[in-house]
């Protein structure tokens, strides 16, 4: 199984998403960003660590969200989900093609990643 971590990121009453890019896997799927914990990493400094990269921000993590298991057949992952927020930078994407702030109402207006919509359930009660 592969862990992977995913963030939460709260702008007033607003949360970010962002859509894989077409060619990445899960391309054009939306999802909560984050990655892949490497090995002897904490899920946290893990979050940190892919925002960073990813994004070219630093984020600060709150607490916990929550945690799903999902088998895409080839793959097995856990997903363990973080609140945050920004602390530092302007997001510059490259995994992703686009990014939007939605209020947590209106997530089931996207198609996301089959192990984030859990997530997406959760938020919008």
């Amino acid at each position: 199984m592969i862990d992977v971590v995913a963030a939460i990121l709260k702008q007033g009453d607003k949360i970010l998403i962002a859509r894989r890019k077409e060619g990445k896997s899960l391309g054009g799927y939306w999802e909560f960003p984050g990655g892949k914990i490497e090995e002897g990493e904490s899920p946290e400094k893990s979050l940190i660590r892919e925002l960073k990269e990813e994004m070219m921000i630093d984020i600060k993590v709150t607490e916990p969200f929550g945690e799903n298991i999902h088998d895409y057949g080839d793959k097995k992952i856990r997903l363990i989900a973080f609140w945050g927020e920004i602390d530092s930078g302007e997001i510059v994407l490259k995994d992703h093609d686009c990014i939007e702030w939605v209020f947590p109402k209106d997530l089931h207006q996207y198609n996301f990643s089959p192990a984030d919509v859990s997530f997406v359930e959760q938020l919008m009660k």
